[in-house]
């Protein structure tokens, strides 16, 4: 009995011990961030700008008209300080105030933030750790990237170090400096949650996604590894209350300090510039494509006179990979085409009529106003022509040229009664202009593709339209 005792004894304190060595074990491999912190503190700097903005004073009710009253009446003046003279609207000068973070990338006065943390301030103030105020001037701001840079008068400031995020593994350790709601030079830590991640409003970042705390205040800080290099600029967070909730969003330093050495020395950003309109391609797609599975970025435009249609390529082809980078979606290539080098030759493969190729094209400049003007159709007259609940009519002359269509062709959607056409998204007013890989030439034209497509025995063909002034493909499945 005593050695069965002293046996369980042995065996609990032997457990014991061993739990007390895993617990030092994992203790000692968490991060210690003290001295990445006293090191780059000094760096990073905390920036506040001043907005000023004319507003109305006018206190006059809306509805409110002045009374007609005689010239010596004792309540004119009344009226005129309240509401001003009639007819005039009042202003005032009302200021605003932000606050940011910033990091400083050369010893002479050189700091990079966001676009947003400096964007129409009329007064820029840089705050370092040891309270030592600048006044900054903007360098450049560039809005696609949310980068900017930015200029104080001094010398010999210490730097930061710039990394690569290139190399940065999800699941590494990151930490964040800056002045979240203005208490400065906080510092908080997480991981790399996922990189080269894509945002709706955002065509020309990949950003670097962290669980980091980051808050307002925390936008233009960096982000640093455990080296204490900066591998991105933090820049947004995905919110629901206004406040962080886990998902948190940098910009790569590798895009930064890009946009960064352009604006230091023209001022602005050139962008590389293929000139197609893409979109995703999803399961239907995929199917009437005969891709296996869904990737890539299908073209549902080609520019007039652009590098896209100067190498060849056309409308319906899926675009797998960029200079040997696959594309798992359509998101991954503005940020690569944007990147890259203008008058420079890339390789595309590409997927055509189910075949596989490569197409060689010469990056071009991004133009500077790129906005194009949307076209509303008026409402058409609808014909007899309907097939797979769908009803539509030509596009006369005038119709094209208020539309601005290029080319002749195409059929004007009048009426989508429930069927195969209204499952896969058709709306009237939108504009058939391809259907299983042909050009539609007309309403009766189109009438014929989709009789061939149904005596091929096809389940699913893609469609391409126009609505408003973005074309888009839906995959339509046919009736069995």
């Amino acid at each position: 009995m005593r050695q069965s005792l002293s046996l369980q004894w042995r065996t609990l304190v032997v457990g014991l011990a061993a739990l007390v060595a895993t617990g030092v074990t994992v203790a000692s491999s968490l991060p210690d961030f003290t001295k990445l912190s006293a090191e780059n503190s000094p760096a990073v700097v905390n920036i506040s700008t001043q907005q000023k903005s004319r507003v109305s004073s006018s206190r006059v009710p809306e509805g409110f008209s002045m009374p007609d009253l005689p010239k010596d009446s004792p309540f004119n003046e009344l009226f005129k300080h309240f509401f001003g003279e009639e007819g005039q609207e009042r202003f005032r000068e009302r200021e605003s105030r932000s606050l940011g973070s910033g990091f400083v990338i050369s010893s002479d006065g050189y700091i990079l933030t966001n676009h947003h943390v400096v964007a129409d301030a009329d007064e820029i103030q840089v705050r370092f750790s040891d309270r030592r105020f600048y006044n900054a001037e903007v360098i450049g701001s560039d809005k696609a990237s949310d980068v900017a840079l930015i200029k104080i008068d001094a010398t010999d400031l210490q730097t930061v170090k710039i990394g690569k995020s290139s190399t940065l593994r999800v699941g590494e350790w990151v930490l964040a400096i800056g002045s979240p709601f203005g208490f400065d030079h906080t510092v908080t830590a997480g991981i790399v949650s996922a990189k080269g991640r894509s945002l709706p409003s955002e065509n020309y970042v990949p950003f670097i996604q962290t669980d980091v705390a980051i808050n307002p205040g925390n936008s233009g800080g960096p982000l640093f590894n455990l080296d204490g290099e900066v591998i991105g600029i933090n820049s947004q967070i995905y919110s629901r209350t206004g406040g962080f909730m886990g998902l948190s969003f940098a910009i790569p330093i590798e895009l930064a300090m890009n946009v960064a050495d352009q604006l230091r020395e023209s001022g602005k950003v050139s962008r590389g510039y293929l000139g197609v309109l893409i979109q995703d391609v999803d399961r239907n797609l995929a199917e009437s494509f005969g891709m296996a599975q869904p990737h890539g970025a299908l073209i549902s435009r080609v520019m007039p006179d652009s590098p896209a249609g100067k190498a060849g390529l056309k409308v319906g082809d899926v675009i797998l990979a960029f200079n040997d980078q696959r594309l798992l979606n359509s998101s991954q290539l503005p940020p690569l085409v944007g990147t890259s080098k203008v008058d420079a030759p890339a390789t595309l493969r590409i997927l055509r009529n189910g075949k596989e190729r490569d197409v060689e094209v010469t990056v071009g400049r991004l133009p500077d106003d790129d906005d194009m003007v949307a076209g509303s159709p008026k409402e058409p007259k609808p014909s007899e022509i309907e097939q797979l609940g769908l009803t539509v009519i030509d596009i006369d002359d005038k119709v094209r040229e208020e539309l601005g269509l290029e080319g002749d062709g195409g059929a004007l959607v009048g009426k989508v009664d429930p069927g195969a056409a209204k499952d896969a998204g058709v709306r009237r007013g939108d504009i058939v202009l391809m259907f299983d890989g042909a050009d539609v030439e007309s309403a009766g034209h189109l009438r014929e593709l989709i009789e061939q497509a149904e005596g091929e025995d096809k389940r699913s063909v893609a469609v391409l339209i126009r609505r408003g002034d973005s074309p888009l493909f839906m995959a339509l499945r046919l009736e069995d």
